[in-house]
């Protein structure tokens, strides 16, 4: 990841537990109500479960050795990461996708690595899911590269080999499901990422032959994911598409990470490039640390099994964009959109939005619609002592149903809540956890 334009911090650790009277929502509960979908859901269960902690660490370990210089695109350790890489993806029912039938997309000295799983579904197959993670590093480190001290290996471990073993565990758990999702999915490692996203910007000018005539419908990348820590997950680009975050916050529920959303549109990874190609794009990261682009940043500072559960999110993310009906649809405002836009959305609000008569002191809640996400309003004032108070509803909550409907918008969840009787479900998503919760009138 190149240095980026925020500043550098270490989050807090999360509270223990979920706050008030919510209950978790399995990941699989729609598929396992059909007996017809049981088979299906244990599949997947079965090659989320192929992703582990140990073979992560293997993948890590290998990448960030000494042996590798700190993998700078283009050079001979950035080449031995490369063989490495194309060795592992040799050893999956993957079809090659660089150039001449090879794994290799050739830019200069560098290369991106590309390893395609065909959709299953003829009419949709040439839509196409680019899954990806840059595999260089700075090698030894420059002024304009490192935080210092120049002149070491920096090996990179968090960044990015910890994305490159999530991506590779990634790969094999969908070449374990029996049938290939609909859509076709393309396992991109990018070179040149730190050099200013080089492999990225590359494929999406100058795509190989292979896959030339697919259209690009959602990318996913993984940067740094290494160093989870509270089971606190970053997430960038969830703005990029409406009914985004709400798709990572369901496939979200079999991992329940605590997921941060950040508005930040910023060219410091290779979520970047798809973005301003207008792609619906996620980025998932754990957060930057003290070690960031200095030769400290070592494996046995890797929190292996936090990869786990990242590489989980983001096989059932994909999959999900896979085999839906729908695919998203690119929202060009989310690149004005900014970190100041969302503290101004979710603030806490002195008096409510206007609520039809009753409806506010009932229960006790007033929120805000977001444009980005309208089914989901945000919670803004909690009235004390109130119902919802009382089931432990909080600020920042999002409304995602009320009595197990979804809602469509926050009119219409205003008019569920009016029509309700002395007894409400409201099910809400708080940092990208689903929670349900039960109120009841006075």
């Amino acid at each position: 990841m190149p240095a980026p334009r925020r500043a550098l911090q270490t989050p807090p650790d999360r509270p223990a537990g979920p706050l008030g009277r919510g209950l978790v929502i399995p990941a699989l509960l729609a598929c396992l109500l059909l007996p017809c979908r049981l088979a299906v859901a244990e599949e997947h269960v079965a090659a989320r479960r192929s992703i582990l902690a140990a073979d992560a660490s293997r993948h890590v370990s290998a990448l960030a050795a000494d042996a590798f210089e700190g993998r700078e695109g283009g050079s001979r350790g950035g080449q031995a990461a490369g063989a490495y890489i194309a060795d592992a993806l040799q050893r999956m029912p993957l079809v090659p996708a660089g150039d001449g039938g090879s794994y290799f997309q050739r830019f200069g000295s560098m290369r991106n690595i590309l390893a395609l799983l065909p959709g299953s579904d003829p009419v949709v197959a040439e839509e196409l899911i680019v899954v990806g993670a840059h595999y260089d590093h700075v090698g030894y480190g420059t002024a304009a590269t490192s935080n210092g001290p120049t002149g070491f290996i920096h090996n990179g471990a968090d960044d990015n080999a910890s994305g490159v073993a999530g991506l590779i565990e990634v790969a094999e758990a969908l070449t374990m499901l029996p049938t290939a999702p609909r859509r076709s999915i393309l396992i991109a490692f990018w070179d040149g990422e730190e050099k200013g996203l080089l492999g990225s910007y590359h494929f999406l000018r100058v795509r190989p032959q292979p896959l030339s005539r697919q259209k690009i419908v959602f990318s996913l990348n993984l940067d740094m994911i290494g160093r989870l820590r509270g089971e606190r997950l970053e997430v960038f680009g969830g703005r990029s598409a409406q009914g985004l975050r709400a798709l990572l916050v369901g496939a979200n529920a079999a991992t329940n990470l605590e997921l941060v959303f950040d508005w930040e549109i910023a060219d410091d990874s290779d979520h970047y490039p798809f973005i301003a190609a207008q792609i619906p794009t996620l980025m998932l990261h754990t957060g930057l640390h003290e070690q960031y682009h200095r030769p400290s940043d070592d494996t046995e500072l890797v929190n292996f099994s936090g990869i786990e559960p990242v590489a989980q999110l983001a096989l059932d993310c994909v999959t999900a964009v896979a085999t839906g009906t729908q695919v998203p649809v690119f929202r060009p405002r989310c690149r004005q959109e900014s970190p100041a836009n969302r503290s101004a959305l979710e603030s806490p609000a002195a008096e409510p939005p206007s609520h039809p008569a009753g409806a506010r002191p009932r229960w006790g809640m007033g929120t805000r619609e977001d444009p980005g996400e309208p089914t989901a309003p945000v919670v803004v004032r909690i009235t004390p002592h109130s119902p919802l108070a009382r089931a432990g509803l909080a600020i920042g909550d999002r409304v995602v149903s009320i009595d197990h409907q979804t809602i469509g918008d926050q009119a219409d969840m205003v008019q569920r809540l009016g029509a309700a009787g002395n007894r409400v479900v409201i099910e809400v998503d708080r940092r990208g956890r689903m929670l349900r919760l039960e109120a009841v009138a006075e």
